[in-house]
């Protein structure tokens, strides 16, 4: 339970620094921001084929041809239904600018990214039951270095929104505590019943796939620095190759 609460508050701590970063900086070049979720990216890819799709096949065994795959899906059928159902669960967070395509646009924006936080919060969770300190490790190392960036570049569209700096710092809390609450969630369904492991690491794995590809990789190819972002993905997966390594 130690490193759990070691865990929480190291994703917590990230969180912060980026959000400060995020005021620091309010106008980041697109560029430089889409390097960021690129690198970010591939640091999450390797931590969850190092750190929840292999530990799953491993604890499978005979069943892991059919049981890591399902997890998978349903891990990203999961988040898939939470990310439609995330504009009705949304609501005013003070922006007033006046301008609604940008107020809806930023709202969306920060609830995409507190709605993805949970699962990502449990993959880091689920990845202590493995027994295997590396395995948690990669796992949650990949998911906290990620966690800069993202509360870096939630700030600026809050601002630009028109909502205050204080209201800013409160949503990006909020989003941050929502992975925190996540950890404690995935290490205590684990705890409960270790044989479903095999599974919840797989659907651990899906939903942090699904992010990847279906939120990040898009919004870092989307205004001209693709070929940047690529290679800072791959700059970010060899960074977790080479700390899983040492």
């Amino acid at each position: 339970m130690t490193y759990v609460l070691i865990t929480a508050a190291g994703i917590a701590l990230c969180s912060l620094v980026g959000a400060v970063i995020g005021f620091l900086f309010e106008n980041i070049p697109p560029a430089v921001e889409d390097a960021l979720s690129g690198a970010a990216a591939g640091i999450m890819l390797c931590a969850a084929i190092l750190g929840l799709v292999v530990p799953s096949m491993e604890f499978s065994a005979e069943r892991a041809l059919w049981l890591t795959p399902l997890g998978i899906f349903c891990g990203a059928f999961f988040l898939s239904g939470i990310n439609l159902l995330g504009p009705r669960l949304t609501g005013s967070i003070g922006m007033k600018n006046g301008d609604e395509a940008a107020n809806r646009h930023a709202l969306l924006f920060v609830a995409a990214i507190a709605i993805h936080h949970f699962p990502e919060g449990i993959a880091a969770g689920v990845s202590f039951g493995t027994g295997d300190l590396s395995d948690a490790v990669t796992v949650t190392s990949g998911i906290a270095f990620q966690n800069i960036p993202e509360a870096m570049i939630i700030i600026p569209p809050l601002l630009k929104a028109g909502t205050g700096k204080k209201r800013a710092a409160i949503v990006a809390f909020i989003s941050g505590a929502v992975e925190v609450a996540g950890v404690f969630f995935g290490y205590l369904a684990i705890t409960v019943s270790r044989g479903i492991l095999p599974f919840a690491l797989a659907f651990a794995a899906g939903t942090m796939l699904y992010v990847i590809v279906d939120d990040m990789v898009p919004q870092t190819h989307a205004r001209g620095s693709g070929r940047l972002s690529t290679y800072a993905m791959l700059l970010g997966f060899c960074l977790m190759l080479f700390l899983v390594a040492n």
